[in-house]
């Protein structure tokens, strides 16, 4: 009988401390979060999970991450206390040319990512990685200008370098919308994931995101989800399949900075020097600690070549290897820390 007892109380007690976990979330976007009310919905999926989420959120239309550094976006994360802290670019501006996003898009993203450390020190800045156009960049002009963009394939892969090079660069975890929707669209192509624009989400879509969001906030299978969102239960379940896949699968992967680093690790990883970076034919690794082993991976975490070394520093080539954009994994004795690097033709 107190065995029983003892167990009751055990279970009560886990549960009192699951039930205190309600994150404070913020979303920073634009049209792309507002349509279908994104945020309630990731609340809706949760309270059918048991969990709860308490949010607020500034998406005017159109709205860019420069424009959120002067806006009320800022005030909100400056006045503290978010858990987690959702970060939206412009839908079409992280797929333009790499010299236009890194003056118009990645300041503004680490400035916004920083003020984040500064004002909320425990909580998880989180970009939200968007979806190319159905059929690529509808101006013919930024076509013109970067013919990749033409189509829904071009533009796509060209969000998710950029969204995966933001999230390595200043330290932030990577919700995988994008990749979920590409899934469904080369798996289940019958389940429309767009509005009539061609670009903003279906019912579908922002289903697909709020799935998305729920397993990266609460680090729980898509399979405990029972809310539809008015979807009929196949396209609904589908879309959870797709997530499981895409997103729970690799949690860590996409968490991947977190626990974020802390101060001791920010020092040793500024004390590793990568350059040039871009690079063009060769790349030099260099730490006052000795490395033991470099890893490049590629934006969806293919290996592309691994190196072992004694010393403290390190030059090799990267001549053959596709341009775009990689994560380099350099690991010393004090740890791993990761980079992100550009190869240029």
């Amino acid at each position: 009988m107190k065995d029983k007892i003892l167990v009751l109380l055990l279970l009560a007690f886990a549960n009192i401390l699951h039930a205190q976990y309600e994150p404070k979330v913020l979303f920073i976007g634009n049209s792309y979060t507002q349509v279908n009310d994104l945020p309630k919905m990731v609340a809706d999926i949760a309270l059918s999970t048991g969990e709860r989420m308490t949010y607020r959120s500034n998406t005017p239309g159109g709205c860019t991450f420069m424009q959120h550094c002067s806006n009320q976006s800022m005030a909100m994360i400056q006045a503290g206390g978010w858990d987690i802290v959702v970060l939206q670019e412009q839908s079409q501006l992280p797929s333009f040319p790499q010299n236009q996003v890194e003056l118009q898009c990645f300041p503004y993203a680490q400035q916004l990512v920083d003020s984040i450390y500064a004002h909320n020190p425990d909580a998880e800045p989180m970009f939200y990685m968007t979806w190319g156009r159905k059929n690529g960049d509808p101006d013919p002009n930024n076509v013109a200008e970067f013919p990749v963009l033409g189509t829904y394939e071009g533009m796509d892969s060209m969000l998710c370098e950029r969204y995966t090079y933001m999230a390595e660069t200043y330290h932030t975890s990577l919700c995988p919308v994008g990749r979920v929707w590409r899934h469904l669209r080369t798996n289940n192509p019958d389940i429309e994931l767009y509005a009539n624009d061609g670009s903003h989400p279906s019912l579908a879509g922002t289903y697909a995101a709020a799935c998305a969001f729920y397993v990266m906030f609460f680090h729980r299978t898509p399979d405990d989800i029972t809310f539809g969102s008015n979807l009929d239960e196949n396209t609904a379940t589908t879309i959870r399949k797709a997530v499981k896949i895409v997103v729970f699968d690799s949690l860590e992967y996409w968490r991947r900075a977190f626990p974020h680093v802390g101060l001791d690790a920010a020092k040793t990883e500024h004390s590793i020097k990568v350059y040039p970076n871009p690079a063009t034919t060769q790349l030099t690794v260099s730490t006052p600690n000795s490395l033991q082993e470099i890893t490049l991976q590629d934006i969806y975490g293919h290996i592309v070549a691994t190196y072992s070394t004694n010393s403290m520093e390190l030059r090799f080539d990267v001549s053959q290897i596709p341009v775009g954009t990689y994560i380099l994994r350099v690991k010393t004795a004090t740890g791993i820390i990761s980079k992100a690097i550009i190869k240029r033709p």
